[in-house]
């Protein structure tokens, strides 16, 4: 018998907590000790934000090294996890024929720099779903609804990207966020542990601190899909809650059903 699985929004952050030994990475790797290891993943990823929605279907997707002018350790980092064409076409039977098939992308950091902790072994199938930069916040979470009946048939849902990001304000000197960062990510987690999804969607209603903490939806609009494909009665934790270099919230949130 399969359990129902949880679904996953992760701040990811820098590319180096996928070498690095740290909190984030840390949490990460404690994280996939909590739950039973999927069939397979399908992740929503900020790193392929496309005009359109895209699903990856190949046996062997591409490791995608979509970042530049860092350690040359992190580009040696393999995570050869295979893909799964069954979930690809099955989750695009549930979202629409509109989706087209792309194998031009592949699995990109924001997928592999977190999942290379969570199942360092790369033995879970993942297939990448793109953002699609067309759609309104309350398009992104409609998709995600459409996909909650993947957690009963062995998929975990991951989501990828960061409440707050902006790297114009990204200050190497902080350890913590600025006020606007904070006021935001505080705001969002409140919304999101009250099952506030209204608020979440509307969270420019915040003003300044929304559209500094949210120049582009590239990477808060994981958190929709995430939310989208959440149930009413899920229990909710987080990790890694806490702001960095002054404009990069790393809060994480993991939705588990309640036992039967």
């Amino acid at each position: 018998m399969i359990n129902r699985m949880p679904v996953l929004f992760v701040g990811h952050g820098s590319p180096m907590n996928a070498i690095e030994d740290n909190a984030y990475s840390r949490a990460w790797a404690a994280l996939g000790k909590t739950f039973e290891k999927p069939k397979a993943i399908l992740s929503v990823s900020a790193h392929w934000f496309t005009r359109g929605a895209k699903v990856n279907d190949s046996t062997n997707p591409t490791m995608i090294y979509d970042m530049y002018g860092f350690p040359q350790e992190l580009y040696q980092l393999k995570y050869p996890a295979p893909g799964s064409p069954e979930l690809a076409h099955r989750a695009r039977a549930l979202i629409g024929d509109y989706v087209t098939v792309d194998n031009n992308w592949g699995i990109d950091h924001g997928t592999w720099s977190v999942l290379n902790k969570v199942f360092p072994k790369a033995d879970v199938p993942i297939v990448q779903l793109s953002v699609n930069a067309m759609l309104t916040p309350e398009e992104h979470y409609t998709i995600g609804q459409q996909l909650n009946p993947l957690r009963d048939e062995g998929v975990l849902i991951f989501g990828s990207g960061n409440v707050v990001h902006n790297l114009s304000r990204v200050d190497w000197r902080m350890n913590s966020g600025q006020s606007w960062a904070q006021e935001f990510d505080q705001y969002i987690q409140e919304a999101v542990f009250a099952k506030n999804h209204d608020a979440v969607l509307h969270y420019d209603s915040v003003g300044q601190a929304a559209e500094l903490s949210v120049p582009s939806i590239d990477h808060f609009a994981p958190l929709l899909y995430i939310l989208g494909a959440s149930d009413a009665d899920d229990t909710i934790s987080t990790l890694n809650d806490e702001c960095t270099m002054g404009s990069i919230c790393m809060a994480s949130y993991l939705f588990t059903a309640k036992e039967a």
